[in-house]
């Protein structure tokens, strides 16, 4: 299924949650580890430095925008917003921050709140859509 959609995607890289927004080249090296609710637009590369081992760490509910480059023994925060075509070499720390250019750095303080939703929130909020169309209602919405 990779070559059909271009994208390299080791197994267990991801945590549960992610979202690839559409098809497109994307690849991951598979030192990466990348936490839950992860979503990621294609012409992005997720690579090691030279040593092939020493590969980047990124956080829970991060945004990473079309043709990221993001590389080396480097860790991301949760809840960053990574910007288009942005260049990522270092780390960083503070969460909830949105990180942008060549090389990246810190923009402002938006980061990823709002650009991402928990597959739990998707779930309720299609459940409840789904229920509202029924006649008689016959689904209970989790909470």
């Amino acid at each position: 299924m990779s070559i059909h959609l271009g994208f390299t995607i080791p197994l267990n890289v991801f945590g549960p949650g992610l979202c690839i927004a559409h098809r497109g080249t994307i690849v991951i090296n598979k030192d990466v580890r990348i936490g839950e609710n992860c979503r990621i637009h294609a012409c992005t590369n997720i690579g090691s430095n030279r040593d092939d081992i020493s590969a980047p760490q990124i956080g829970n509910n991060v945004y990473i925008g079309p043709g990221a480059k993001i590389f080396g023994n480097i860790t991301i925060a949760d809840n960053i917003a990574i910007g288009a075509n942005s260049v990522v070499n270092k780390s960083f720390y503070e969460k909830g921050i949105s990180i942008a250019g060549v090389p990246a750095k810190k923009i402002n303080n938006k980061g990823s709140n709002g650009i991402i939703t928990s597959n739990k929130v998707l779930f309720r909020s299609n459940v409840s859509k789904l229920a509202a169309k029924m006649d008689p209602p016959s689904i209970t919405v989790p909470k």
